[in-house]
């Protein structure tokens, strides 16, 4: 029977059949022969699964995999011929050779054929797309399979339109990561093309930069960081840009962040930092700044001089790398005294001081200000910080728009509260009135920086007065005091109301406003202060003050 020249999987699998029928009548290398022969019949029901997909007669991948299947079954057929006879004519070493080669191009037959029909491409129809979500769907899928079967060079253009898909939009990333892009691209870091490798470096780092895929990448962490340290090691200054972009997101992990520090990552960082490209080293200080919160590795920032190098950067790099590096320096200097030394000794002070008043942005100001706090809580550091001005520049951005700044602030307005004279200071700034309205944030995290703040400010009698001017102060406080407000250390909001509660007219307040059944509460619980300050509104009751109806 004539087999149709223009139907591949009728053409293979003849050739197939042809070859199953000669490898009986071998005489050499039957052990072999007997091998392929199993991966044979393999094939062949694979090439049954292709017929099932009227689209493998016209899909390109397929009719590319199809011809290269014929091909070597063809060649194949002629081997078979060659040990057919007792001598072998190209001799026993080559025909091995031959044969060996054989097998191995039937296993990647075999694992492209398997990629191919699982990957669901030959089911898909460009041409009949309902949407441009399902084009994008089917292109990267086709893009996806053609990463994993056929040549090189297919495989390094597959890369390029996969990149330029990625790049397009932050939905095109979704859908690709949805249809399984990630595992394929860690796969390829192990290429031994150096080429291909860096692209795969690229196409991760912009899947990283989409939040939505950031857990995938996290997920496959612990492969990735296999590769990407190496690549801030050896590859080029677009690679290490890209992987340090990735590693951004992969550095979020503790788990990662571990890993990364461990494994000599934070030497080839800080190289990056001081001679790397402008943006490589923005995302270098930020991969530091997300391992200098890992308390685990910090002594590792210690060993290799880390604060010299990000000093430095925080005072000549871009906007971003000054960012990072100060992020970096504050998440060093959350909980470590000594550190705080040696960044003030380096010279953080007057790089915060330079980075504050030079900042393009409110919102990169969170990052200065946590570093101010940290500082601050350092008594000999915060003399220091208060000569140079910094409360000023705190109290301006307790009103600012960006909810991390007023925060942050917020915070640091405490550690700031060291003695009488700067509680004064802040008060005569504006610092009591911008707190109170803070009172009333929605989130807690507001709420509670803003009283912790105040009870320290309360001490001075002078912001007791400011305080007192407020109609809202103590009802906002008060409120506070409801148990059923999560999450908020109470003994803050206690000190503020006890150190007003030597007013005979406040205590009429904090009663009329249900401070005390809140207290009540808040005694069984065993809030610190609360007892007492339960007492002190009890005795106002007996001189008449009583809680409105």
């Amino acid at each position: 029977m004539k087999v149709p020249e223009n139907d591949p999987i009728a053409v293979s699998k003849h050739l197939l059949a042809s070859l199953s029928d000669q490898i009986p009548n071998i005489h050499s290398f039957k052990g072999k022969w007997s091998l392929i022969k199993s991966k044979l019949s393999g094939l062949g029901t694979q090439l049954t699964d292709f017929s099932d997909f009227p689209a493998s007669s016209s899909n390109p991948l397929s009719v590319e995999l199809l011809y290269s299947i014929s091909c070597g079954l063809n060649d194949a057929l002629s081997l078979a011929e060659k040990c057919q006879g007792p001598n072998l004519a190209e001799g026993k070493l080559k025909t091995q050779s031959d044969i060996d080669a054989l097998l191995a191009k039937l296993d990647q037959h075999i694992n492209d054929s398997e990629i191919l029909i699982r990957s669901g491409v030959l089911q898909d129809d460009v041409a009949s797309s309902s949407s441009k979500k399902e084009a994008v769907r089917v292109e990267a899928r086709n893009l996806i399979t053609r990463l994993q079967i056929g040549a090189a060079d297919s495989k390094n253009s597959a890369m390029d339109s996969l990149l330029g898909l990625l790049q397009e939009d932050d939905k095109n990333v979704t859908i690709a990561v949805a249809q399984g892009v990630v595992p394929v691209l860690v796969r390829l870091l192990d290429s031994s093309s150096f080429e291909m490798k860096e692209k795969a470096v690229a196409a991760i780092s912009r899947v990283s930069l989409v939040d939505s895929s950031k857990h995938v990448l996290i997920a496959d962490g612990l492969l990735l960081l296999n590769h990407l340290p190496r690549v801030l090691e050896s590859g080029s200054g677009f690679a290490k840009e890209k992987a340090c972009i990735a590693l951004q997101a992969l550095s979020l992990s503790k788990e990662n962040a571990r890993a990364i520090g461990s494994r000599g990552g934070i030497s080839s960082l800080l190289e990056i930092c001081q001679a790397g490209t402008p943006g490589s080293q923005a995302f270098a200080a930020g991969v530091l700044r997300n391992l200098a919160a890992c308390s685990e590795i910090r002594e590792n920032f210690i060993e290799e001089n880390a604060v010299f190098v990000l000093i430095g950067l925080a005072s000549s790099g871009t906007a971003l790398a000054q960012e990072n590096a100060i992020g970096c320096l504050a998440n060093l200097a959350s909980d470590d005294q000594s550190l705080k030394l040696l960044i003030a000794k380096e010279g953080g002070i007057e790089c915060l001081n330079n980075f504050w008043d030079s900042s393009p942005t409110e919102k990169s100001l969170e990052v200065a200000v946590e570093l101010l706090r940290h500082l601050a809580s350092c008594p000999p550091i915060a003399e220091v910080l208060v000569s140079d001005g910094f409360i000023a520049r705190v109290v301006a951005v307790l009103n600012c728009g960006v909810l991390g700044v007023r925060i942050a602030a917020a915070r640091a307005v405490y550690e700031l509260g060291f003695s009488s004279k700067t509680r004064r200071e802040m008060g005569e700034c504006g610092c009591v009135v911008a707190l109170i309205k803070m009172l009333d944030g929605k989130a807690v995290e507001v709420k509670e920086a803003a009283a912790k703040a105040l009870s320290t400010l309360m001490l001075c009698q002078g912001n007791r007065k400011i305080f007192r001017k407020d109609e809202r102060g103590i009802m906002s406080v008060v409120q506070l005091l409801d148990p059923l407000v999560q999450n908020l250390d109470m003994k803050y909001p206690v000190l503020i109301l006890a150190e007003l509660a030597h007013s005979k007219k406040c205590r009429k307040q904090m009663v009329a406003a249900g401070a005390c059944v809140h207290l009540e509460k808040l005694v069984e619980m065993d809030v610190e202060g609360a007892k007492k300050l339960s007492e002190s509104l009890g005795r106002g009751k007996k001189w008449g003050v009583f809680a409105r109806p």
